[in-house]
């Protein structure tokens, strides 16, 4: 009896152990809890684009908006000539869902006439940051290359910031010599202050390189003149503006036929804007 009993106790002492063993080996109820500790604290991750496919390049700008931009088009008179001048020429790309550019050139009588257009959509390969915000970076990096001027101050700003004189008591401006005037209305012995021209290689102030504020959801101008391989100067104005995680650049160059004329800058910005505008609605649709 003795005996017995003595068994009976290990016995329950080697299933005590085995059921030890079993709570252990991770397949019992004990190893879901393992990870129960990471529920919920995953990152959310950031939203996807706006934008999933691009336009075509080649197609974005109709025939009266080419007519426009690059007149010797009309002066083609054979009319396979035309419709490939008017197709331009696709850049290399190899997905045109992330990037697709075209190229028109074409010379007219009076000029050469280059445009380019080029849509790239963003795409974050981080988890934790939105197409949109990437393409925000992007878009800075491109502005920051630029280099635009800053913007001009306001004229009473810019009197101030010039050192105007102002009228002494005695009527004349302060720090000038008093005296008779002179047939010309300037004070015996102070010189007739010099006239201000414009350099003719720099637009107006109003048609300086600048931030536009009716394009997209951030855009800027950019405005250049050189010199080319004639002694005739090339205007180039480039549009480039952001539309959620797409950026858009437009180049406009221009060079005429004849040595010492010069691209008007006004008709080329607004020929480029007006391009731009066109396109922002185009990817809005």
């Amino acid at each position: 009896m003795q005996r017995k009993a003595y068994v009976s106790a290990a016995a329950v002492l080697l299933a005590a152990l085995l059921t030890g063993c079993t709570g252990s080996s991770g397949v019992g109820g004990s190893a879901p809890d393992s990870k129960g500790g990471d529920t919920g604290t995953t990152a959310p991750v950031a939203q996807p684009g706006k934008y999933r496919t691009l336009p075509e390049a080649c197609g974005a700008a109709d025939h009266d908006t080419l007519d426009v931009l690059l007149p010797g088009i009309q002066e083609l008179t054979d009319e396979t000539q035309q419709e490939k001048a008017y197709a331009g020429e696709a850049t290399l790309t190899y997905d045109t869902d992330r990037r697709d550019g075209c190229d028109w050139k074409v010379a007219s009588t009076a000029a050469t006439d280059h445009l380019f257009v080029d849509f790239e959509r963003v795409v974050s390969y981080d988890n934790t940051v939105s197409d949109e915000s990437k393409a925000e970076e992007l878009y800075a990096a491109k502005q920051t290359t630029a280099d635009l001027p800053e913007p001009a101050a306001s004229g009473s700003e810019s009197a101030s910031a010039s050192g105007d004189a102002t009228p002494s008591p005695s009527g004349s401006p302060s720090g000038s010599p008093s005296g008779p005037a002179d047939g010309n209305g300037n004070a015996s012995g102070a010189p007739s202050a010099p006239t201000a021209t414009a350099s003719p290689s720099q637009p107006p102030a109003d048609l300086q390189p600048r931030v536009l504020d009716d394009l997209g959801d951030e855009a800027f101008l950019d405005d250049k003149l050189s010199t080319g391989s004639s002694t005739a100067q090339q205007r180039t104005v480039t549009v480039v503006f952001r539309t959620s995680n797409v950026i858009v650049t437009i180049e406009y160059s221009e060079q005429p036929t004849a040595s010492g004329n010069t691209p008007d800058s006004e008709e080329m910005q607004d020929r480029a804007q007006k391009l731009a505008q066109k396109l922002a609605s185009r990817l809005n649709d």
